[in-house]
């Protein structure tokens, strides 16, 4: 039974920074893909970062160069850290995962197992 628990939402005023955890239980291998996503009210959901194999790592043209997605497999957490948040980052941010061994991918049917999501506010 694989499952995710986001945490570290919060408000923040824009130009701030914040970073997600997401801790992970059951059987998931490093050679899993896991990413970030984020859903705003009434729209579909976006891919934000996404890791695989030997690190590789993709990001969202929106985010390039702000955020930062890592994973520490003896804390068993995946992170993504984000730097100059601005109000359009306001978002309710979910990690996923997928044993699929292949290249990071932003796209939701990549990915099969899914936390609950954490609160991202962002204040102008």
């Amino acid at each position: 039974q694989v499952q995710l628990m986001e945490s570290g939402g919060d408000v923040v005023q824009a130009g701030g920074s914040l970073r997600l955890s997401c801790v992970f239980s059951g059987s998931i291998a490093d050679t899993w893909r896991m990413g970030w996503f984020r859903q705003e009210p009434g729209k579909a959901r976006e891919g934000v970062a996404s890791i695989a194999v030997v690190d590789s790592t993709d990001y969202a043209d929106s985010v390039k160069g702000r955020f930062t997605i890592s994973k520490d497999y003896a804390k068993n957490t995946l992170y993504l850290q984000m730097i100059s948040l601005k109000p359009e980052d306001t978002a309710m941010y979910y990690c996923a995962a997928s044993r699929v061994r292949g290249p990071p991918r932003l796209r939701e049917e990549d990915f099969k197992y899914w936390g609950q999501g954490t609160q991202v506010t962002v204040s102008s």
